[in-house]
């Protein structure tokens, strides 16, 4: 499966990585700009073809038969957004328990272009005592990129900024849907 990833993302498609961050035993991917469905793909050739495992959060509505099964085997976890559970403490915990623990999620939160970021992903990584991993898919250079990581230090507002300011430069799919809030 592998072979066939790197085949078709490098060879047949023309991506290349300038991935210079190596991946610890536990850590979250951030993972921006996230403006098409495509992005699931990139990232589960990419996954594929550098041979890791990596779970994603995925609103709900995604896990209907027979896509449900399938998400759930690549990895997904059902994401009921209109609740407000102590989900990032659940995945802290899990990530505490866990020897190895690979989460990637967009801080976009969607493919549509937002004003604030959600944060989630940073509050897990805080709890949890994890690096967050900044993933950049480049679609204008058809480059897959992760030149900084960030150790959560609980001044979010300030990592928040430096980790939107990480993503500017990059082109997503559909560019329109890519914003930098203002900060």
């Amino acid at each position: 499966m592998s072979r066939l990833a790197r085949f078709i993302l490098y060879r047949l498609m023309g991506w290349h990585t300038e991935v210079t961050v190596r991946r610890p035993q536990k850590y979250i991917i951030a993972l921006a700009p996230h403006t098409s469905n495509w992005d699931f793909l990139m990232g589960q050739l990419y996954s594929r073809a550098e041979g890791f495992h990596c779970q994603f959060m995925m609103k709900k509505e995604w896990f209907f038969w027979p896509l449900g099964p399938l998400f759930r085997h690549l990895g997904g976890i059902p994401v009921v957004r209109s609740r407000h559970t102590s989900l990032t403490d659940q995945m802290a915990e899990a990530a505490r328990r866990s020897e190895t623990f690979a989460l990637c999620i967009t801080p976009e939160g969607t493919r549509k272009p937002v004003a604030e970021w959600k944060r989630g992903f940073y509050y897990i990584a805080l709890k949890a005592e994890l690096p967050i991993l900044l993933f950049a898919l480049d679609y204008g250079k058809k480059r897959i990129v992760c030149t900084k990581s960030i150790v959560p230090d609980g001044d979010a507002d300030r990592q928040m900024s430096e980790i939107q300011q990480y993503f500017r430069p990059f082109t997503g799919k559909h560019p329109q849907n890519f914003l930098i809030p203002n900060t």
